[in-house]
């Protein structure tokens, strides 16, 4: 749900009512994954997918009679044999979905509004939501904010507050939307209750360090896939906001002192297009040390094997090294600024996905990679 946030934390502020359906779980190949929404409020208006296309007019239908009868409903949506134009998901896959009213007399309606709230605004939180358990819990929720408060309540034993807020916490912390179950006491050791958190974290980083003309185009690709894009260069006639209008910050400084000062996470991306050793080295003797998720250098083959040399000789381990994407990207035949910044974009989705980069003609790898748990899934940006 927190996909569509901003259109839906705009829902509230309007006083509309509407009901959201969103994904809770999926098998095979579904086209989208948990979290992804669709909603409709009272006069009909639409906005979200969830699953592109194949079943949104049933999901659709869904949402309004929620909006009727004020309930929440888990429906499931697979394959047809027999008519693969029903109502089902030609591709093979199947989803869940939970539908849920938010009408403005609902008892949820405020948490609802808080988490849709801190989504819009880029503040980290979570939403804990009961896609399986008893009928009168389905559909409860709670918001969860990174230093371990929560809001609402879901109606149960005492303890199930709490438990679910500490499990939806550690989901926030590592940026991720996924599940958990518990009994209803509120007891890990149980499996009565399963609960979908959705996570809203600040964008990831993207960290360019050279000012040169990939730098511009790969800012661009960047940000398409929801990035924070910072541009790092020492020469100040290079770094300026008329060569990267689309940057979101543009730092003077040598870059290894930037990175030894600025913040990176697990979900961050350094990308290291300057080849020169002297920023190179050690540039990438601090960034191979941190627990970011990719770090890839541009440069010839020559050049890697010249830069291996040298972040050797100043006690770089080989396991560290083994970090390295270099030289950056996936093989396209690229040549212009665009299709290497294409090829870099692509090398990293597959890190952060778990993609192999191989064709999927003729191949038997799954189409929708479930992301490894360290790498972060970009919920809301990101």
């Amino acid at each position: 749900m927190l996909d569509i946030a901003a259109e839906l934390h705009q829902w509230v502020q309007e006083g509309r009512d509407f009901a959201v359906a969103t994904v809770v779980d999926v098998g095979g190949s579904a086209p989208r994954g948990p979290g992804a929404a669709l909603a409709v409020d009272s006069e009909g208006t639409a906005i979200g997918s969830v699953s592109g296309g194949c079943v949104e007019g049933a999901v659709y239908d869904l949402c309004a009679k929620a909006l009727q009868d004020g309930t929440a409903t888990v429906e499931r949506f697979g394959y047809s044999d027999e008519d693969a134009f029903a109502v089902g998901l030609t591709c093979g896959g199947v989803i869940e979905v939970l539908v849920t009213p938010v009408t403005h007399d609902a008892p949820h309606r405020a948490v609802f509004a808080a988490a849709l709230s801190a989504a819009a605004h880029g503040e980290p939180a979570a939403l804990a939501r009961i896609t399986r358990g008893p009928a009168d819990l389905l559909g409860k929720a709670l918001l969860v904010r990174a230093e371990g408060t929560y809001e609402g309540s879901l109606g149960g034993h005492p303890e199930l507050d709490r438990t679910a807020a500490g499990e939806s916490r550690a989901l926030l912390a590592a940026g991720r939307t996924g599940e958990f179950t518990v009994s209803e006491s509120g007891s890990r050791c149980g499996s009565a209750l399963t609960f979908l958190v959705e996570s809203s974290v600040p964008p990831p980083r993207m960290i360019v360090f050279g000012a040169v003309d990939f730098a511009a185009a790969l800012v661009r690709a960047g940000k398409f896939l929801g990035y924070h894009v910072t541009v790092c260069d020492a020469r100040p006639v290079f770094a300026t906001p008329l060569r990267f209008p689309e940057a979101d910050d543009i730092v003077v400084e040598w870059p290894h002192r930037y990175l030894e000062r600025t913040g990176t996470d697990e979900r961050t991306v350094l990308c290291v297009l300057t080849h020169d050793a002297k920023f190179d080295v050690p540039l990438l003797a601090a960034a191979l040390r941190l627990p970011v998720a990719y770090v890839g250098a541009m440069g010839s083959r020559r050049t890697h094997e010249d830069r291996d040399r040298r972040l050797r000789d100043v006690g770089v381990t080989e396991e560290e090294r083994l970090r390295l994407r270099s030289p950056i990207g996936l093989d396209l035949g690229a040549r212009t600024p665009e299709e290497t910044a294409l090829s870099i974009a692509a090398e990293i989705v597959a890190a952060r996905q778990g993609g192999t980069g191989l064709p999927l003609t003729g191949s038997r790898t799954p189409i929708h990679h479930e992301a490894p748990v360290n790498r972060p899934q970009r919920v809301v940006s990101s």
